[in-house]
């Protein structure tokens, strides 16, 4: 159609794939702002909080509320160790704790925070997809993989996400609200419950890996640095120590982001050696700005500037998330560009990866052809920069990234 249509691209060395598809909606509105740009939502929209919970407090303020209860300040620790460590709630399960007022204490610091509406299982019992109810009535999904030595969560930090972007079915509704440091959390306990219950199938001949989730990424719903201070909150806990926290290894933490230029500096300097993941798509603005709406406020050499600061400031080499769409930002020519812009910061201090993109209700995109992945990929690793294309898990079940809209149909 004429209007989904830009200019033919002019391929520098080659006349060949010169289509260029234009982002577009089908099927839903975008929401767009009195200047007719996409709506980008930093702020939450004002609902009910979420009641407060062991995870949202240092152990500092666990111990202090419960002095503040008249009880021991020791019973905090015993609360962690029951839900940081045993993964549970249930005050019928905490026998070392008096039984009188037991459930009273329980619930005043380890209220209920979701509800599991719903699972889906896929890749032959690998993959489960959690559709969860906040105490609001919001709804978000977290999606838990099993690999081989390693299992890692995909966590959401937003009930939908305000950054618009078109592809992705989680911007379609628009932001609900932040997500509390403690529901964040809540997500990676529940999975390592459900783990401990078997619901993965339990160890696999030959691993010596713990039965727990390993490897978080912030990839769910919503968008991780515009809900700054929670997630920051949350990753602290999911770092602390057992049994004030999850204790897991920092390096194991990927937090993504489109590009929020302020929040990646603000990361930086936390001195937490998270995994950085920027969310490229294009390392062009004259597409950027249409594929991801948040271009229109930092542009792409913005972003990467910030990205090479983070590894500058912390020593982890920073990913560049990049979903291939056919005929839209597939071309060899921006495989090439994103490899020019990199290396022009360096070398060393990135790795990509091409994702094929998933395909979303409400969307006529789809993944690029398998011989373009490969050509795009070949031209970065011919400029020297590592790639690797993104195994993809639960596209069956709509449960892969840009997969996640929360939806009880």
């Amino acid at each position: 159609m004429p209007d989904a249509l830009l200019p033919p691209v002019a391929e520098p060395t080659t006349a060949a794939r010169t289509v260029q598809v234009r982002p577009r909606t089908e099927g839903w509105q975008q929401q767009r702002g009195a200047d007719g740009r996409p709506l980008l939502q930093f702020a939450s929209p004002k609902r009910g909080k979420p009641p407060v919970h062991l995870a949202d407090l240092t152990p500092e303020e666990r111990r202090a509320r419960l002095v503040e209860l008249g009880l021991p300040a020791f019973r905090a620790g015993q609360l962690a160790r029951h839900y940081f460590t045993r993964y549970t709630s249930d005050p019928a399960e905490m026998t070392d704790l008096p039984a009188a007022g037991r459930d009273e204490l329980v619930q005043g610091l380890l209220p209920e925070l979701m509800t599991e509406v719903r699972r889906f299982t896929t890749d032959r019992g690998d993959t489960i997809k959690f559709l969860w109810k906040l105490h609001d009535g919001a709804l978000v999904e977290s999606v838990l993989m099993r690999y081989p030595g390693r299992i890692t969560l995909c966590v959401s930090s937003q009930a939908g996400c305000g950054m618009n972007c078109p592809f992705c079915a989680t911007g379609q509704a628009g932001l609900t609200r932040n997500m509390s440091a403690a529901e964040i959390v809540d997500q990676v306990v529940r999975a390592n419950r459900v783990i401990a219950d078997g619901a993965l199938g339990g160890k696999r001949a030959g691993e010596t890996t713990p039965e727990r989730v390993s490897n978080i990424v912030f990839m769910g719903m919503g968008e991780p640095l515009a809900n700054y201070n929670r997630l920051m909150s949350a990753v602290r806990t999911m770092v602390a120590p057992a049994p004030e926290g999850l204790g897991m290894s920092a390096r194991h933490i990927t937090v993504s982001t489109v590009g929020l230029v302020p929040a990646i500096t603000k990361l930086s300097a936390e001195k937490i050696p998270v995994t950085f993941a920027l969310s490229l798509h294009a390392p062009d603005d004259h597409l950027r700005d249409e594929l991801i709406p948040v271009n229109s406020r930092w542009k792409v050499d913005e972003a990467l500037d910030a990205a090479r600061a983070y590894f500058d400031a912390t020593g982890r080499r920073v990913s560049i998330e990049y979903a291939l769409i056919k005929d839209m930002n597939d071309h060899g020519w921006r495989a090439d560009l994103l490899a020019e812009k990199l290396n022009a910061r360096g070398h060393g201090w990135v790795h990509v990866n091409p994702i094929p993109l998933n395909p979303t209700p409400g969307s006529v995109w789809t993944a690029s052809e398998p011989a373009v992945q490969r050509e795009f990929v070949r031209r970065l690793e011919a400029a020297g920069i590592p790639t690797t294309i993104r195994d993809t898990r639960g596209k069956e079940i709509d449960g892969a990234c840009g997969q996640l809209a929360a939806t009880e149909a």
